[in-house]
């Protein structure tokens, strides 16, 4: 069972963050594209084995509109990458859509049959046993390549946690898309194992706490390139918004304080560290969602993260100083990864791989799954038609 430690804030805070290594993207790539273009490809032809693994699948969106989604691989000519220098800095990013005459299309996969190695890796510390899950054989609501029907759409863009995959956050991202959001979401490349054209993967590389701010630094450039290339290609900028889980929450923030074309925002359980960014302490000139999981101490006694507890300080900090409407929430009875598509996934492989009830607790908590993704899903929605209308 996944914990967090209970030291000092700071390395509570961190541990936090890391735990998306292991549990919040779960998944490399999302499709294989020429440089700079856009596919319908999901990037590898390897095909899932049949064998007797374990499955899953993912809920269905409640929207009216069908989705779509497309693959594209980014490069920014203008910036070296900051983890390897001789290389310009890369990314492969998803766009999720409302789409029209959907069922002509192929379903995309949750993550690529090539994936599943480092699937298998990443929630091995849950207690999942290596090759005993068919990851890719679930199939997302997103049809590939899928028309788009006419109209300006709301952009909203997604960042995973700190060692997570963009797929991570799939259940939350294709609803939105059936209610009308153009939802792009990104991997920040050598945080986390992305898979680019060709089948080409790129590896991690090892992130200590003290360069976290360059890794924070990395995500606000990798957000305003996104921002910027999708403005050159037609997606409509008008209304923008952004959310995140754990450091990705953290990232929509201090995105959100640099670029102003980022008219909302909302942070799925994420500390808001001062060490690394200006957002907690300066606030910021748009409205601003905190949706907060709960913990327990040593002592059992179960603690909000809110602005209001001693639980995150950061938090607290941001609510003083934030200028614009601002809301927070908690998800109760729910952990830190009940913000990713974990909440839904972990729970289906209990009794096919013969765990111990309540195995998942300390990563999702024991809320009911499908509450959990109904509240979710009207809580981000909800915020973002209320900030973007």
């Amino acid at each position: 069972m996944l914990t967090h430690p209970k030291a000092s804030l700071l390395a509570k805070a961190l541990a936090v963050v890391v735990s998306a290594t292991f549990l919040a993207g779960c998944g490399a790539g999302g499709g294989g594209t020429e440089k700079g273009t856009e596919s319908p490809g999901t990037g590898s032809t390897k095909k899932a084995q049949k064998t007797q693994k374990a499955q899953f699948t993912l809920p269905a969106p409640t929207g009216k509109y069908e989705v779509g989604t497309k693959s594209i691989h980014l490069v920014d000519e203008g910036r070296q990458d900051p983890w390897k220098p001789d290389r310009k800095r890369e990314t492969m990013i998803n766009v999720w859509y409302p789409a029209k005459d959907a069922d002509r299309y192929p379903l995309q996969p949750w993550v690529p049959a090539g994936a599943q190695g480092a699937v298998d890796m990443m929630v091995a510390p849950a207690g999942v046993p290596k090759g005993a899950v068919d990851w890719a054989g679930a199939k997302t609501s997103g049809h590939v390549g899928a028309p788009q029907p006419a109209g300006k759409w709301p952009v909203v863009l997604y960042s995973p946690g700190l060692g997570g995959q963009r797929e991570g956050g799939t259940v939350l991202v294709q609803d939105l898309a059936s209610h009308g959001y153009v939802v792009v979401t990104m991997d920040h490349t050598y945080e986390t194992t992305v898979e680019f054209p060709g089948g080409r993967v790129e590896t991690p590389v090892h992130i200590p706490k003290e360069q976290l701010g360059k890794a924070a630094d990395a995500r606000v450039s990798d957000t305003r390139f996104v921002l910027d290339e999708l403005g050159k290609r037609g997606w409509n900028l008008d209304k923008v918004g952004m959310f995140g889980h754990s450091f990705g929450g953290f990232t929509a923030a201090e995105a959100m304080l640099q670029d102003k074309r980022i008219d909302a925002g909302m942070n799925l359980d994420g500390h808001l560290f001062t060490e690394f960014g200006d957002v907690a302490k300066r606030g910021l000139d748009g409205p601003f969602f905190l949706y907060g999981r709960q913990d327990k101490t040593k002592s059992g006694k179960v603690v909000d993260h809110s602005p209001f507890t001693s639980l995150d300080p950061t938090w607290g900090l941001f609510w003083k100083n934030q200028k614009a409407p601002k809301k927070y929430a908690v998800l109760a009875n729910s952990q830190h990864q009940s913000f990713t598509d974990m909440q839904v996934i972990l729970p289906q492989l209990t009794k096919p791989l013969g765990l111990k009830a309540g195995q998942w607790a300390g990563a999702i908590g024991t809320i009911d799954p499908q509450e959990s993704i109904k509240k979710q899903r009207t809580t981000v929605l909800d915020f973002f038609q209320a900030s973007l209308s």
